[in-house]
């Protein structure tokens, strides 16, 4: 029996490669190239497998191309960069990396809602440009996070997170809107109250976002909701880019419609709106919110083993389809 053929399609750990070479012939990307669609489709002629880190689109046009496609795994919680119902008409498997990234997320969306806070970013940068010559009152003066009230749009996995995260360790109230309310032992674990959209909006000192990107959830936050938040409202984004409206955003940061955000997704990534980069009330990062060593290598190896096991004829481990 012939040994499955897999790309890896960007640059991974070594020993992640090891191991799936030992259950297939592999073609890897170790110089991280970013190909095009059309060379993407080149290198996955004869392919059964793809591992994917989250910027390749899997969609009907690459699948009509790639007639031996079985399988593509995301190395990523977040999939919209596979249209999941071309790859189920084409009978092709699709994974996501759930679960092992959770809490490594959570804190690093806790850390840039603190440093979104309390001005972290724009007082660096102060310092860095030699301006600090003496102190005063009210010198780069943020808002709590303790005893403050937390928005939370999206409430699965990586949202409890943050809640528990927030409530049991910062003393804030948590207040969450979701597509579908938590069980009750959830809302109790993460101490959060179930509220509509427009109550969040208006009534959270941080609203941060969790939100799955999808045609639907597309500009959540516009101009229209960023008119509903308190002036000295934060907003902060770990979800993904296109859930805010960016250009509206950097207009409400200019105004100080709202007071500050922190950002580490972006419409259009790696591409930034020059517009937030040109105000000083924004914490900006490079989509690095999972990014430990542990975290990224349990990522890989969770798609890794997917691969592996569907090319082996076992069911995928977390399948999309």
């Amino acid at each position: 029996m012939s040994r499955p053929k897999i790309l890896i399609s960007r640059a991974v750990f070594p020993e992640v490669i090891a191991r799936v070479e030992q259950f297939a012939d592999v073609q890897t990307n170790q110089d991280d190239v970013l190909w095009t669609k059309p060379e993407l489709i080149a290198r996955l002629q004869g392919m059964n497998g793809v591992l994917t880190t989250g910027g390749e689109r899997i969609d009907a046009e690459l699948l009509a191309a790639c007639p031996d496609l079985k399988i593509c795994a995301n190395m990523a919680v977040g999939y919209n960069n596979f249209d999941v119902p071309a790859m189920t008409a084409a009978g092709v498997k699709a994974t996501n990396a759930p679960d092992v990234l959770t809490e490594t997320t959570a804190d690093f969306g806790f850390a840039l809602l603190m440093a979104t806070a309390r001005r972290m970013t724009e007082s660096e940068h102060y310092l860095r440009a030699g301006l600090w010559t003496k102190w005063s009152y009210d010198m780069f003066a943020g808002s709590d996070i303790h005893g403050s009230t937390l928005g939370i749009m999206g409430m699965g996995r990586i949202g409890q997170g943050i809640a528990r995260r927030g409530a049991h360790g910062f003393g804030m109230r948590v207040i969450y809107h979701n597509r579908s309310r938590l069980e009750p032992v959830l809302e109790a674990q993460c101490k959060a109250q179930y509220v509509s959209k427009s109550e969040l909006l208006t009534t959270a000192d941080h609203v941060m976002l969790v939100v799955p990107y999808s045609a639907e959830s597309h500009h959540t936050i516009g101009e229209a909701e960023l008119a509903l938040m308190k002036p000295t409202a934060t907003l902060v984004n770990i979800a993904r880019g296109g859930i805010v409206d960016d250009a509206a955003l950097a207009r409400a940061l200019k105004n100080r419609t709202i007071a500050a955000a922190g950002l580490d997704v972006f419409e259009g990534e790696p591409r930034v709106h020059p517009d937030l980069l040109g105000v000083p009330n924004v914490v900006l990062t490079p989509h690095i919110a999972s990014a430990t060593i542990p975290t990224r290598l349990a990522m890989a190896n969770l798609a890794a083993d997917n691969l592996l096991a569907f090319l082996s004829g076992k069911p995928a481990l977390t399948p999309l389809n």
